[in-house]
């Protein structure tokens, strides 16, 4: 995905987003996160708790990940990241992704010793391009 300075741009600014996984049912789970997103836009990262459902979503899926996809809207600016997740667990991993938390939204994540870190491998994108 080669994303535009605009686009860059939107997803280094202090905004929440959405992460949608699914459920066992097949239904969508969809929660507020603070997401980021590496330079290449190869990479998405969000931080949670082990035993959130969103992680175990996430886990059940297996080694292969689990399809997910991160949204944030400001007025009519929007972009939807597409791709595939897999639970991250640890201490390098969990230690970037809150380095990088930090970074994008100006702020040390809480202390969490149950943190984990959805490694999100992104295969598409929406609106803003």
């Amino acid at each position: 995905m080669m994303p535009s300075e605009q686009l860059r741009e939107f997803w280094t600014e202090r905004h929440l987003a959405t992460l949608t996984t699914l459920r066992a049912s097949g239904l969508p789970h969809v929660v507020p996160v603070g997401v980021t997103i590496d330079d290449g836009f190869a990479v998405a990262r969000v931080l949670c708790s082990r035993g959130s459902v969103k992680a175990r979503n996430v886990f059940a899926a297996g080694e292969a990940g689990a399809p997910v996809a991160v949204s944030q809207v400001d007025g009519r600016r929007w972009s939807t990241l597409e791709g595939r997740a897999v639970v991250r667990a640890d201490a390098e991993s969990v230690r970037d992704g809150e380095i990088r938390y930090a970074e994008r939204y100006g702020r040390q994540p809480r202390d969490n010793p149950e943190r984990v870190v959805l490694e999100i491998t992104i295969t598409r994108g929406l609106g803003m391009s």
